[in-house]
């Protein structure tokens, strides 16, 4: 058996992990603050490029569960060490596929083809990215600041998210809009390609967990072992996941969109509100938690859930009529800090609902289902109400969806104070 590691060498482990996770998401994110960008050059229909680019996003989020089916399995068997390795080795493929593949023009068919197949590919990475990160970071924190460590999962999902944007910022500042939309597009995803392989290096550096090597090996993780087993505990992080997940994204991805086709800001306004909200919303996670390691898990996801059921429609219906970027950017933010009580701590409280042999499994299958369905979704989901003429039955629709979820965090037990991650 492997000791616990040392304070110095879990604090190292923990900031490698979750650098590896910034890159992937950086990835993962590149194409949807580039998706109006890339559109024209892998869709010949000039009417529908846009809705069919967002529907190529929704395709990568299909491809999710079975990355975290495969690969949560893998990191059950094999290592959390081993499953983070291979879904960024999946990831860099991806992104480089996007940015060689040349346009519609150039090979017709063919390139709107290899577009999807980079983004099923990066959504297979995804899928296993989200369990084993979540539970590598989950394991390797301490009982005492678990919840505060885990919340670097969100961090490094938003610095992603925030990288992909600011190097659109700079793409903006520094290129003629006329190149940037030709070629200048593609810096990006090649820009991630290339960081992907460092981490690719640093991953394997990384030292397993206590939990993985203490596990129980003669139970095996797999599909019906999970559905057959931990039938509760599954549903559970479904139905929790599901608000929250479109809730994140409703609050996150949307917005660039919204601000530009409803409120009529310029793509380097909605841009730059954008990117500031999502700082604030970064910098806020390890504080919520923190927060969470003294009062419980279960009280931050109740506020989200009744903050969000209260304040959705009146945040969205109050950004259709903003005008000026400060009133856009301090709402956006409200509505981040609202989210922050899920995004904070969701892979610490689904980690701790599982023992170690199929915790990766349980925390990345049916999370990636209901971020599928439910997350994937979104901006396809929001752009359907608006080109039906009641763009506002978005809003009721993310209202609805948190409101499930609410049930489920009333209802849940606090995982804080029955972790089956203490149990290991």
């Amino acid at each position: 058996m492997t000791s616990a590691p040392a304070r110095p060498h879990r604090l190292r482990s923990i900031l490698g992990g979750s650098a590896g996770n910034l890159v992937e998401w950086y990835d993962w994110y590149a194409y949807a603050v580039l998706a109006t960008y890339l559109a024209p050059h892998f869709f010949p229909d000039d009417a529908s490029k846009d809705l069919n680019a967002w529907a190529v996003f929704a395709v990568g989020f299909f491809m999710r569960p079975i990355g975290g089916w495969l690969m949560g399995v893998y990191g059950d068997r094999h290592g959390r060490k081993a499953g983070l390795t291979l879904s960024v080795t999946l990831m860099c493929i991806g992104s480089l596929m996007i940015a060689l593949t040349p346009g519609y023009t150039a090979i017709g068919s063919l390139a709107t083809v290899s577009l999807v197949v980079a983004r099923l590919i990066q959504g297979l990475s995804l899928g296993g990215e989200y369990g084993a990160s979540a539970t590598y970071l989950s394991e390797m924190a301490g009982k005492r600041h678990r919840g505060f460590f885990s919340s670097f999962q969100y961090v490094t999902l938003i610095s992603g998210q925030l990288t992909a944007l600011v190097v659109l910022l700079v793409l903006q500042a520094s290129m003629p809009e006329a190149e940037l939309k030709q070629w200048g597009w593609r810096i990006p995803f090649a820009v991630g390609g290339v960081l992907a392989v460092i981490v690719f290096w640093l991953r394997r550096r990384l030292a397993e967990t206590e939990s993985f090597e203490k596990r129980d090996t003669a139970r095996k993780s797999g599909f019906a072992a999970l559905f057959l087993e931990h039938p509760r505990e599954a549903a559970v992080v479904m139905l929790l996941t599901a608000g929250g997940t479109l809730a994140f994204y409703a609050y996150t991805i949307y917005p660039i969109a919204f601000l530009k086709k409803t409120a009529g800001f310029s793509d380097a306004m909605a841009t730059q509100v954008n990117a500031a909200a999502l700082f604030v919303f970064m910098a806020i996670q390890p504080l919520a938690g923190a927060l969470s390691d003294r009062i419980g898990r279960k009280p931050l996801m109740v506020g989200f859930g009744i903050l969000g059921v209260l304040l959705t429609w009146p945040i969205f219906t109050a950004l259709e009529n903003v005008e000026t970027a400060w009133q856009a950017f301090w709402l956006m933010t409200g509505a981040l800090v609202i989210v922050t009580g899920y995004t904070s701590i969701n892979a610490v409280v689904k980690a701790e609902l599982f023992p170690a042999h199929i915790r990766t499994l349980g925390v990345a299958l049916p999370y990636a289902l209901a971020n599928a369905i439910f997350g994937g979704t979104a901006p396809y989901v929001a752009l359907w109400f608006k080109d039906a003429g009641w763009e506002r039955g978005f809003y009721w629709y993310v209202t609805a969806m948190i409101g499930i979820s609410l049930i489920t965090y009333l209802k849940m037990r606090d995982t804080a104070k029955h972790s089956r991650i203490v149990e290991d």
